[in-house]
């Protein structure tokens, strides 16, 4: 039996007869690696196939053509870059699998302007000596929040880090209980506290905590008094916090500096849209905090960062510490960023052009509107099973930011057993789509919630259909 099996799998042509029927326009490594996969495909397909159906399987898996064709779909494979763009109908805006907050196309070119050259990253032009990459931004966090001194470094854990490093190592932080959140990738606070050499001090209840409760646990090993933004979640009911004015208030009875982790950050009112409030970094400045930090790729809508502003004393101990250097941002991080901050001296252009603040604030009109172009998209490609409809739905802000925000919106449903294909299989053609598409599924009907859907990306949507109801009837 064994030797009936060598025998076919002999039938399959060698790698060095492979080769040189392949396009020399691939490197020699990936022509090889892809001819060694196609191969052991189709010698592990063989050793798989019943014996008494051997001899036409391997007559089909051990054609030159058919695995040649198999090398350049593992060729094309190989050569696509691991990182791609994608279609996000998911309706979740700030979509931390997704790459958060994308950016417009004058923010591109600001970062394009400083990678393709030499820039004065760390040169200060007037004084024709080196200078601090941080003044690129410094000067513009301070003009739109009012405060004395910021830093930037590459996102919002490590400006937490950071400071409780610089402030707090080997001294007490006192935070409610019901603040010790955890976020994505299992991040929480107590860790990164303790990996930073400051000592927890919690306070309160998980569901109530009062002033006297911070009042009782300051002693001489207090360095800090920190508030964190819940983010990710909420309490209701029989709760109670400490307001963020009467925190203040105690740190400088006691002259304790006041740091708030504000998480994902904004510098838009968002209750102007008819959604819930949300604290601005301006509010947290004006309530007295002494420092504050949050995202710079979530709800203000740039590029990853972690933003550290507030009292100049308290900022430039932090820009002293060693640790600034592993933390630092980039150059493009930097172009990108400060081009985000200029819109923000206009707070209706910035939510007008920063994309991911247009799709939060996007009106029912306007989606509705989105949805309809999409539905007639759809239809006018002729498909007679395809039954696109419009249907109301709920979108999501996403990246931890206003968790019981439930924004309105519409998608257009398709039901995939029109197709004669389940909802699972569907979603799965459409992930693996060239430009791939990600969808929702809910009650086996697929949704492409326009909210987070861009303008270019309604044609790739109605491709990606086509081809899959084409594929389906072939």
């Amino acid at each position: 039996m064994t030797e009936n099996i060598q025998d076919f799998l002999r039938k399959l042509p060698k790698i060095d007869e492979l080769l040189p029927l392949l396009p020399f326009n691939h490197p020699y490594s990936i022509r090889l690696k892809a001819a060694r996969q196609a191969i052991s495909e189709a010698r592990e397909a063989i050793l798989q196939t019943d014996l008494s159906h051997l001899p036409e399987a391997t007559e089909r898996l051990a054609n030159k053509t058919s695995i040649l064709r198999r090398i350049e779909d593992i060729i094309r494979e190989l050569e696509r870059p691991s990182l791609r763009p994608v279609v996000n109908a998911t309706g979740v805006v700030i979509h931390t699998n997704l790459g958060r907050s994308p950016l417009p196309r004058f923010v591109l070119e600001a970062m394009c302007r400083i990678a393709e050259g030499y820039s004065n990253l760390e040169y200060d032009l007037m004084a024709g000596k080196r200078g601090s990459r941080y003044s690129h931004v410094e000067a513009i966090l301070c003009e739109l929040l009012g405060v004395e001194a910021a830093l930037v470094v590459n996102n919002n854990a490590a400006a937490v880090l950071i400071t409780l490093d610089t402030l707090a190592k080997g001294k007490e932080v006192i935070v409610s209980r019901g603040e010790l959140v955890e976020i994505g990738g299992a991040f929480r606070i107590p860790d990164v506290m303790a990996r930073s050499g400051a000592i927890l001090r919690e306070v309160g209840t998980t569901n109530r905590t009062h002033l006297a409760d911070y009042q009782n646990a300051i002693s001489s090993e207090t360095a800090l008094l920190m508030k964190v933004h819940q983010s990710n979640f909420y309490i209701g009911g029989f709760t109670k916090a400490v307001d963020l004015q009467d925190l203040a208030g105690l740190a400088k009875s006691h002259g304790i500096p006041l740091y708030e982790d504000l998480g994902s950050g904004t510098f838009v009112d968002f209750s102007r849209f008819g959604m819930h409030y949300e604290p601005t970094v301006q509010d947290s400045i004006q309530k007295g905090a002494d420092l504050v930090s949050f995202s710079g790729d979530k709800l203000l809508g740039g590029p990853q960062a972690g933003v550290i502003v507030g009292r100049g004393d308290l900022v430039n101990r932090i820009k002293k510490n060693p640790l600034n250097r592993a933390l630092r941002i980039d150059k493009l991080t930097l172009a990108g960023l400060e081009a985000v901050l200029m819109c923000y001296r206009d707070v209706d252009k910035a939510v007008e052009l920063l994309p991911t603040l247009s799709m939060l604030t996007a009106s029912p009109e306007q989606l509705k509107k989105r949805a309809v172009t999409l539905c007639n998209l759809l239809k006018r490609l002729g498909l007679s099973n395809l039954l696109p409809r419009i249907v109301t739905t709920e979108a999501r802000v996403g990246g931890g930011a206003i968790p019981a925000e439930r924004l309105q919106s519409y998608a257009v449903a398709i039901d995939p057993a029109q197709l004669q294909i389940s909802a699972a299989r569907m979603e799965e053609l459409l992930r693996n789509n060239e430009y791939p598409i990600l969808v929702r599924v809910e009650k086996d009907l697929i949704l492409l919630d326009v909210r987070t859907l861009q303008p270019k990306d309604l044609r790739v949507v109605a491709e990606a259909l086509r081809n899959i109801m084409e594929a389906a009837h072939e």
